[in-house]
């Protein structure tokens, strides 16, 4: 996550990706080469992908559906942490697994899955736009 980070903050292509995430077409008419940048996009988040299936292949046995249960928790951490937010997504995983971890530990470990949306509802009552992420101004 860290040279993720660095990545997309400190290099040119970086800059590019995010002013294509941002807007596609004022990228274009700024020099930016979309197609590529887009398939840059992909690539990264399909070796993210692959690295995510080699770490949980270990844990959760290799089947058609092994991943279902880590990504709702994944949305849950990136909901609690903010969206667009990678350090907020960093710090709302480890929220969710400490929360988890704590809740098994001491209520009961046989509802520790529900403990991470407990987390999620706290969280988006408390401020809708996450812990670290940004609230969008909307003009009317």
């Amino acid at each position: 996550m860290a040279v993720l980070h660095v990545f997309l903050k400190k290099t040119r292509y970086g800059l590019a990706i995010r002013a294509v995430a941002h807007n596609k077409e004022i990228a274009y008419l700024m020099g930016v080469n979309v197609p590529l940048m887009i398939s840059m996009i992909f690539g990264i988040g399909c070796a993210l992908g692959a690295a995510a299936g080699v770490l949980i292949g270990p844990i959760n046995y290799v089947q058609v559906q092994m991943g279902i249960s880590v990504v709702i928790k994944a949305f849950a951490a990136a909901v609690v942490g903010g969206f667009g937010s990678l350090p907020g997504a960093v710090l709302g995983g480890l929220l969710v697994g400490v929360t988890e971890s704590l809740g098994a530990g001491y209520v009961s470990g046989t509802y520790k899955d529900i403990y991470a949306f407990l987390l999620l509802i706290t969280v988006m009552m408390v401020k809708p736009s996450g812990i670290l992420g940004v609230e969008a101004k909307v003009k009317a």
